[in-house]
């Protein structure tokens, strides 16, 4: 399933080929989210064009909405939105569980904490009802009903998605609970593991990958024997989540932790790094042996009027939505190749699509922010190939744009 093909001299980085259902994916690489089985303004042929061999679907809300079972008759997700390419598939326990916990991504990703269950994107409610070791009951955000998906469950609806890796059930836990709440529930997660395991073994499509994922909050002893667990298991690849510090240089450290334990004990099993997509985390997440990484920052961005730029200081971002631009004939980035860049719409054309609501506007911005994503990770495995990732981290961390630096 995957193969390791060059490592760096100086790094845990490595580049390497998933060979699945639907094709091989090279890595590192970045996975945009199909969360409701789109990416979010584009078709699947705009998506391929900029160079992506997989994407990730939400479970959680594909199991809300269409369902499983009518997903199953049209011939699965891929069939369904006409994608022929690769598909990864989260097991639903991040979203159930921030329901309970409130702003779990925000927390996460050190951006403190938002009132448990709060609205979705679409401005409706859900709430966990209850957690116990058989599953989690959750009421629905479409339409209210209660629901129950337990580690089977999970499993069951990937299965009907027919994706070519399925993550495991699990709690997504917080930065803000206790090391013994933490550690109950990494305990659970374990077991919750296994289930998912044998279902799969007994009932899970043929070829379909299944991933593990290590929990264990910000602990150090927590996050090694999380590790050490998930690599014993007989799971295909392994998922790093949960929280992973309050800012950014805990984040670096906790996933370092990982990945140290990982090259021991599973040096050739591909890893995961769940929902993270800044550039700058992009860089040193390879650098510490991540394989794959998904988010929905680049699409986010774009559909609140910001791109990204080689612009360290400003985050690697520009709000096109800003006045200062409302005369400008620079494109988003002078050189860039992405769609938007090379049709010659300029800054101005942008702010003013974007301030009188055109939808326009976010198609050409996530056009953007995925092709300036691609080719970060097209020169970071050059860069791993080729031995000279310190040189070109470097280089892009001091803001030489994607693209040009290999």
């Amino acid at each position: 399933m995957f193969t390791v093909r060059t490592r760096s001299s100086d790094s845990r980085a490595r580049t390497g080929t998933l060979r699945l259902n639907h094709g091989d994916v090279r890595t590192p690489a970045f996975v945009p989210l199909a969360t409701k089985g789109a990416v979010k303004t584009l078709e699947p042929r705009d998506v391929a064009g900029l160079g992506y061999e997989l994407i990730l679907g939400n479970t959680f809300h594909l199991l809300l909405a269409p369902g499983p079972e009518l997903v199953g008759e049209m011939g699965g997700l891929h069939a369904f939105m006409r994608w022929d390419k690769a598909i990864i598939t989260d097991s639903g326990g991040f979203q159930v569980f921030s329901m309970g916990h409130g702003g779990v991504a925000d927390e996460i990703k050190g951006r403190g904490r938002s009132r448990a269950g709060g609205p979705d994107p679409d401005g409706r409610t859900g709430a966990i009802l209850s957690v116990a070791e058989e599953g989690v009951r959750f009421r629905s955000y479409v339409d209210g009903r209660e629901r129950f998906l337990s580690p089977e469950g999970s499993m069951s609806v990937q299965a009907a998605l027919g994706s070519d890796i399925a993550l495991v059930f699990d709690e997504c836990t917080p930065f803000h609970v206790s090391r013994e709440y933490t550690a109950r529930s990494m305990e659970r997660t374990h077991r919750w593991l296994e289930r998912c395991l044998r279902w799969h073994t007994e009932h899970g499509p043929p070829g379909q990958a299944v991933y593990g994922i290590v929990q264990g909050g910000v602990d150090w002893e927590l996050r090694r024997l999380s590790a050490a667990v998930v690599a014993s298991s007989r799971a295909d690849g392994i998922a790093i989540g949960g929280s992973l510090g309050r800012e950014k240089a805990q984040m670096h450290e906790v996933v370092s932790w990982t990945t140290a334990e990982l090259d021991r004990l599973a040096p050739d099993r591909p890893r995961h790094l769940l929902g993270i997509g800044d550039v700058d985390d992009l860089i040193a997440g390879v650098e510490l042996g991540i394989d794959t990484f998904d988010c929905a920052l680049p699409t986010r961005l774009g559909r609140h009027g910001v791109a990204l730029i080689p612009d360290p200081a400003a985050g690697w971002r520009v709000d096109l939505a800003k006045g200062r631009w409302r005369a400008s004939r620079e494109p988003i980035l002078e050189g860039c190749a992405c769609p938007a860049c090379s049709a010659g719409f300029s800054r101005s054309y942008l702010h003013y699509v974007l301030r009188a609501g055109e939808l326009t506007a976010l198609r050409l911005l996530t056009l953007h922010n995925l092709w300036f994503i691609a080719r970060l990770m097209d020169d970071l495995r050059a860069a791993v190939e080729g031995d000279r990732l310190a040189e070109v981290a470097g280089a892009l961390r001091a803001g030489v744009a994607p693209g040009v630096v290999v």
